[in-house]
């Protein structure tokens, strides 16, 4: 069982590949982003993002208009399709794919242990042994996001019954997780005090917001692929995997199929978080427009991750402590000063 589980933390974080997708001028998140991967211990290969210019308007899917859509919408939607059908192409067993500007905690890999005791939790695995340690029966794993709240909460789902919602409401609690920040830095969209600090879920997605990070396996590749690409597409694409989840959950609470069925696995407060780097605030998005005055950032920040291995950078290669992002309470203690 321990080696099961200890499979998160080889060099693909118990995934089959870990993918990064990324506009290939953009070298400086490049940079950043592999010197992260290898002080935490695991390899990336890339995907590039794509130009709305450079996509047809025959190419585009059904319910687009594309001159009704703003910023890099088209984008950003086909560089994560190409992500997702590379997956589908290589026959991938499982992938974890992620946007170029991440930032994750160092204790990442620690972290991913406690996760894959809760997705198997989750999906109420038994095999000892199954091909993936964070269990088999999952279409998406939802790492990193700008927050979401609980499906039970939701407004369509609310009104359940109780026993229609006790499926939907299924939780994993991870207690005393060390590098849980302030509930002050994470989403509101949890009411976070009717929990002890410190506190890590994870639970049944029920509409994440942001694509920051979310492991795909091969039968949810193949959905999401179809869902929103063969099948047409009506919103962005962060929105629009948020809703394959939703419409899932939704059927879950009615004993009814959604149509596709995607399973979908969240991590409640998210472990993954774009950064926001020094220099140009401009340089930040490579998706909307902002801080076009030439506005300067002096201090890198990642909202969300207590002891940010971005902002830990210099003290990991010059084997100082760590520094964690927020102020510490009573509460927190320091983890251990080297990566896990």
């Amino acid at each position: 069982m321990q080696l099961d589980f200890g499979r998160v933390s080889n060099k693909t974080l118990g995934f089959e590949k870990v993918i990064a997708i990324g506009l290939p001028e953009r070298t400086d998140k490049r940079d950043a982003l592999e010197l992260m991967a290898s002080l935490t211990g695991f390899d990336i290969e890339w995907v590039d993002g794509v130009k709305p210019s450079s996509i047809p308007n025959k190419a585009v899917p059904y319910g687009i208009d594309p001159a009704a859509v703003r910023d890099n919408f088209l984008g950003s939607w086909r560089g994560h399709m190409n992500a997702i059908r590379q997956v589908v192409e290589q026959e991938i067993g499982s992938a974890l794919i992620i946007e170029d500007d991440m930032d994750w905690d160092i204790h990442l890999k620690s972290q991913l242990h406690d996760i894959a005791h809760g997705t198997r939790h989750i999906l109420r695995e038994a095999s000892t042994l199954p091909h993936s340690p964070y269990g088999d029966g999952w279409d998406v794993l939802w790492l990193g996001h700008c927050g979401e709240p609980f499906p039970e909460t939701l407004e369509e789902n609310a009104g359940l019954p109780p026993d229609d919602r006790a499926q939907m409401s299924t939780k994993y609690i991870i207690h005393d997780d060390e590098t849980v920040p302030p509930y002050s830095q994470v989403s509101k969209l949890v009411d976070w005090s009717q929990y002890p600090a410190r506190t890590r879920i994870v639970h049944m997605s029920a509409a994440p917001i942001c694509t920051f990070a979310y492991a795909v396996s091969q039968s949810g590749a193949r959905k999401i692929l179809y869902g929103l690409s063969v099948d047409g597409l009506h919103m962005a694409f962060d929105n629009s995997l948020a809703q394959l989840c939703r419409d899932a959950v939704y059927g879950l609470g009615r004993n009814q199929s959604s149509g596709l069925d995607v399973k979908c696995i969240s991590v409640n407060p998210t472990i993954m978080f774009h950064h926001k780097a020094k220099g140009l605030v401009a340089a930040g998005s490579d998706i909307q427009d902002v801080g076009g005055d030439g506005s300067v950032r002096e201090k890198g920040v990642t909202e969300s991750i207590q002891w940010s291995t971005r902002l830990n950078l210099r003290n990991i290669l010059t084997g100082k402590g760590l520094e964690p992002q927020f102020q510490q309470s009573e509460y927190y203690y320091a983890p251990s000063t080297k990566a896990r």
